[in-house]
């Protein structure tokens, strides 16, 4: 496969930083696939990251946010398990990990949860009230009122 460089466009870009990172991100690929995961949207604004680690226990997983990247670190303890456990077949995965997720600046971590094998990661979407739409009046008031829904969504219910 060939892949692309996009160095000639990038090299006048100033202050794209994270953009160049995610588009060098993006031509790399995924890698490797390890811990399977899903991204669900679970009401408005609100969405789950739910990771099947199985085998894990709460205190070899860590969660780690930075700026705007959600780190989740697995490390598995195999000393500890060696001296307690032979297995005949081992079809469960269970190696250290770490996976990255990028957030965008108005997606924020309420919350993790570790049940059954999958770690469930909380995030909500939080817009600080300078970004969200607001109506200006016309006649010359200074009067200014937030507009509840984004204008994509009015758009879709006229």
């Amino acid at each position: 496969m060939r892949s692309l460089d996009f160095a000639p466009l990038l090299r006048s870009s100033i202050g794209f930083e994270n953009l160049n990172r995610l588009v060098d991100l993006a031509s790399r690929g995924e890698g490797d696939a390890y811990p399977p995961y899903n991204i669900e949207k679970v009401g408005e604004g609100a969405y789950r990251i739910a990771m099947a680690v199985a085998g894990f226990s709460r205190d070899e997983l860590e969660l780690i946010i930075q700026e705007n990247m959600l780190v989740v670190i697995g490390r598995a303890n195999e000393a500890q398990e060696a001296t307690q456990r032979e297995f005949l077949h081992r079809g469960i995965a269970k190696r250290a990990f770490e996976r990255r997720f990028q957030l965008a600046d108005t997606i924020k971590v309420t919350g993790a949860s570790y049940a059954d094998g999958l770690l469930n990661v909380d995030l909500v979407r939080e817009i600080p009230e300078h970004k969200k739409p607001r109506r200006v009046a016309i006649d010359g008031s200074n009067a200014q009122t937030t507009i509840e829904a984004p204008i994509e969504d009015r758009r879709d219910a006229a």
